[in-house]
């Protein structure tokens, strides 16, 4: 694809855009982007701390005195009069400054749902970034824009976006997918030196792995035995299960079941494992979504929390020359592994925005259906009145675990995020899935765009 040649008619048009949770890292790799490129202007940027975005600016080069905090909407007005960056902490601010798509990166659920349907109830596309919210609303939010001939998307450049990609790709050429996923967020880094791995800022001890470092061909036994060795660092992660929600409810494919596979591999071994158990995979189903857990050497290259699909090889002959050029292909011959070991972030979501504004094309899914549900799961005894915290960098609810169900098997439960930081009106056993009759939602605006219901007050 030429993209130059797909945005060719952009002539000397500019695009102009609001971003939410703007001191964050995302959005970082946006703003940073964003000079670089004629056709892009930041109209408004919002924040609960805006001297740090204003701090974030000075420190990526933008012009001094092209910025301005804004407190009330007379200042926001002013600032975009001026043709100045207007900074906000109050996103209702962001309909005093004239712009043509929001891009949402706040990260939290209701807050990021209220400034997404305000978008679109004022005329502005959205691209959405906060994968908190497209998990459990997306499909709402999207055909609520499409009615008013307007953009939701997921925005390029994180793996759900990138991922979907990959496989309207793959569909577009005939190519059965048969599985699709990501890696997890951190290598596991092997030094057969020392006997140890590294994971993010942990290590541990295993020098076993040394032995386990091929598949063998009792496939499940080596995962199996993998897992125990570095059963030490964590092999799983909530985001993961949000993003596999927001790609599922894109591309219709399923979960591979309800706690993804992860397992410990390396990128050469994903076509053997990501197949039907009939062929020696783990595999129960195929059409899914799923995550892996890469081992590589500090030698070998990462995938960054890259993206794959996983698709049946039609004619074998094709894929033992292409297997010939490199490609990752099973032992047997009958599946093969195209991926992209990258996602650079903010970096890439301008083709979302060019897309959206002069296209009027999403980059992600623009026929969002409800395929897969991500729930809760009790970790302890919780009793009626608890409140379900979530926090950390990675948006995790206290005590549960998150699961990802086919929808037709999440009917009365809890999407995870709807969930987070609501009260509990009724006790859940440790073990429980958390029923959406559970929990207090009463003045939820996410449970109210998923029934179409009157929406409460901003």
């Amino acid at each position: 694809m030429n993209h130059e040649i797909l945005f060719r008619d952009l002539g000397d048009r500019r695009i102009r855009f609001a971003l939410t949770g703007a001191g964050g890292g995302f959005s970082r790799t946006l703003l940073g982007q964003v000079p670089s490129i004629p056709w892009l202007d930041v109209a408004v940027l919002c924040d609960l701390e805006p001297e740090r975005v204003v701090a974030l600016l000075q420190e990526l080069r933008y012009a001094e005195g092209t910025v301005v905090v804004c407190d009330d909407a007379a200042a926001a007005r002013a600032a975009a009069g001026e043709g100045r960056v207007a900074v906000v902490r109050d996103h209702a601010l962001l309909a005093e400054v004239p712009h043509d798509i929001v891009v949402e990166a706040t990260g939290h659920p209701e807050i990021g749902a209220r400034i997404a349907l305000n978008a679109i109830e004022r005329g502005a596309h959205v691209a959405m970034v906060s994968k908190e919210v497209d998990s459990v609303v997306g499909p709402h939010l999207n055909r609520r824009a499409a009615d008013r001939g307007l953009v939701y998307t997921t925005a390029d450049g994180d793996q759900p976006a990138n991922l979907i990609g990959l496989v309207t790709w793959a569909r577009l050429l005939g190519l059965e997918v048969v599985a699709a996923g990501k890696s997890s967020e951190y290598d596991f880094v092997f030094d057969p030196a020392t006997g140890r791995v590294a994971w993010t800022d942990r290590e541990c001890d295993a020098p076993a792995l040394a032995s386990l470092w091929h598949l063998g061909e009792d496939v499940a036994a080596t995962l199996a035995r993998r897992s125990e060795v570095l059963a030490d660092l964590p092999q799983s992660a909530t985001p993961d299960y949000c993003e596999m929600n927001v790609v599922a409810n894109s591309t219709g494919l399923l979960p591979s079941r309800d706690a993804l596979n992860y397992p410990l591999c390396r990128i050469t071994e994903l076509a053997d494992i990501f197949v039907p158990r009939a062929k020696g995979g783990v595999l129960d189903r195929t059409g899914v979504v799923d995550v892996f857990n890469l081992i590589r050497r500090p030698d070998e290259v990462s995938f960054g929390g890259g993206v794959f699909v996983v698709v049946r090889c039609a004619d074998p002959a094709t894929w033992e020359l292409l297997r010939g050029k490199g490609h990752v292909v099973s032992r047997d011959g009958s599946h093969a592994c195209i991926f992209l070991p990258y996602h650079i972030m903010g970096v890439e979501t301008p083709l979302s925005l060019l897309s959206a504004v002069l296209h009027g094309r999403a980059s992600g899914g623009d026929r969002q259906r409800v395929h897969a549900v991500m729930v809760a799961r009790a970790d302890r005894d919780f009793r009626a009145g608890e409140m379900l915290h979530m926090g950390g960098h990675h948006h995790v609810m206290q005590d549960c675990t998150a699961l990802l169900l086919p929808a037709a098997e999440a009917a009365g439960l809890a999407p995870f995020y709807l969930a987070a930081n609501k009260r509990l009106r009724t006790d859940v056993p440790r073990g429980g899935l958390i029923a959406e009759d559970a929990v207090d939602l009463d003045g939820s605006l996410l449970q109210a765009i998923r029934r179409d219901t009157p929406l409460p007050a901003a």
